[in-house]
């Protein structure tokens, strides 16, 4: 008993890191530790769970439900992955990675069930999930960028956004505000907009850049 309770541990560990291994190498706010000790310690707990209170279910007019222990996981690890999503500036960052805590406490869950071929067979759909569904979407799917520029001259504003419909792309948010710096009045733009591709980032930017009384503070 002890040596597959211990089996149970090293296999749910196994399969956190190799989805850990996935997060670590794209830099991900949950990387392969975070990972590996989320599926071990939901094993933990399942195996706790499950034998844990074995001599307490023996006492009579005693009545109560381990598997509460276990459900605890899913409740408790919302909190982990809370920590993984970021809000800057009208982008949300991480929810991959909590969704992808949340499955890695899960496929713990099952290894210290007992249940390996459930277990292992999600770790291979996780990875599908994170690798080639990425490839696929990032094919179709469109690039954001967030470009924040100042000019002196108004008409600087209509020419970028000319320039970005010509381009049949899409404005997400637009937001612009007055600043006097010494005698000159300076408009303050933050524009984030939709592109195809990482080229069409580059060419706004560029086109941005060589507009007359225009500098650009940032982009991301």
């Amino acid at each position: 008993m002890l040596a597959d309770f211990i089996l149970r541990l090293v296999v749910a560990g196994l399969l956190g890191a190799i989805i850990g291994l996935d997060r670590e190498i794209r830099a991900k706010e949950a990387g392969f530790r975070t990972h590996f000790l989320v599926s071990l310690g939901s094993a933990l707990i399942m195996i706790v769970s499950q034998y844990g209170f074995s001599q307490i279910a023996t006492i009579q007019n005693v009545s109560f439900d381990p598997s509460r222990v276990a459900a605890q996981v899913v409740s408790g690890i919302g909190f982990i992955g809370a920590g993984t999503i970021i809000i800057q500036k009208k982008f949300v960052r991480g929810l991959t990675t909590a969704a992808g805590l949340w499955a890695t406490a899960g496929i713990g869950l099952a290894i210290g069930a007992g249940m390996y071929w459930v277990g292992i067979a999600a770790t291979l759909l996780t990875l599908i999930g994170l690798e080639f569904l990425s490839i696929i979407f990032k094919s179709f799917a469109f690039h954001t960028t967030a470009i924040i520029y100042s000019t002196d001259k108004q008409e600087n504003l209509v020419k970028v956004t000319d320039q970005i419909k010509q381009n049949k792309q899409q404005i997400v948010s637009y937001s612009s505000e007055k600043e006097l710096i010494g005698e000159s009045l300076f408009i303050r733009v933050n524009i984030v907009v939709k592109t195809k591709n990482k080229n069409d980032e580059y060419e706004l930017f560029h086109f941005i850049q060589t507009l007359p009384n225009v500098t650009v503070e940032k982009m991301e």
